[in-house]
């Protein structure tokens, strides 16, 4: 590969020139923001083994040979995978066309029903709005750092950044609308545990993986280009 087309393939140039904003890219970002709408309404099954909290009780027991006490041990999570997906969509794109996703999708979100639990400019008063707002700091982030030489520790601090961005501002905002609301301590902490309890690291490690897949994509588009 020659050293024009590695240059090309890190700064997601074209013929020596910064990607501007043309048919094709508006076509993508369209495609991007697509995707976001997809991924807010999925579900992706997770399983994987854990420690609970009663393992002791079962150290007597022959685990291994009886189905249901394994099962005990196997976590099942229903994730939704929107978080990696915009940190894939940086990724591929790039930082600018990143944003320019995310901004049409918040816009589109506020005229239709495409966030995860409804749309219409009343949603900006609803809980989980701000971890909606919270993707364009967390791409700019992320976008920027993409910029540099990524290996394995360089792409999870990436990860930790842009997830840990979402999480403690989309839980700033929800203590905002709460408090506005006047909603009680309980109400608060569901929602907060179910918005950033263990999601968070599932978050983390699909994010890891979004941003690898993201990248390898990159390299082969251009290589097809090139």
């Amino acid at each position: 590969m020659s050293k024009r087309v590695a240059k090309q393939l890190n700064s997601f140039k074209y013929k020596g020139e910064p990607t501007r904003i043309t048919l094709g890219t508006l076509v993508m970002t369209a495609l991007s923001i697509l995707l976001i709408i997809v991924a807010a309404f999925s579900q992706i099954t997770v399983k994987h083994p854990y420690i609970p909290a009663d393992t002791i009780s079962f150290l007597s027991q022959d685990i291994l040979s009886d189905s249901e006490i394994l099962h005990h041990f196997i976590k099942t999570y229903q994730y939704i995978p929107q978080i990696p997906v915009i940190f894939f969509i940086v990724a591929l794109m790039g930082r600018k066309f990143g944003m320019l996703s995310i901004i049409g999708y918040i816009i589109l979100g506020l005229f239709f029903p495409i966030f995860a639990l409804g749309g219409g400019i009343s949603y900006m008063f609803e809980y989980g709005f701000g971890y909606i707002l919270a993707f364009l700091p967390a791409i700019f982030f992320v976008g920027t750092l993409l910029k540099g030489k990524t290996n394995f520790l360089r792409m999870l601090l990436m990860s930790l950044l842009g997830v840990a961005t979402i999480h403690i501002l989309g839980i700033l905002y929800l203590l905002f609308v709460a408090t506005l609301r006047h909603a009680p301590i309980d109400l608060i902490s569901s929602w907060v545990i179910s918005q950033s309890g263990i999601q968070v690291f599932y978050d983390i490690f699909f994010t890891l993986v979004g941003l690898y897949a993201g990248k390898q994509l990159r390299k082969l588009i251009w290589i097809v280009l090139c």
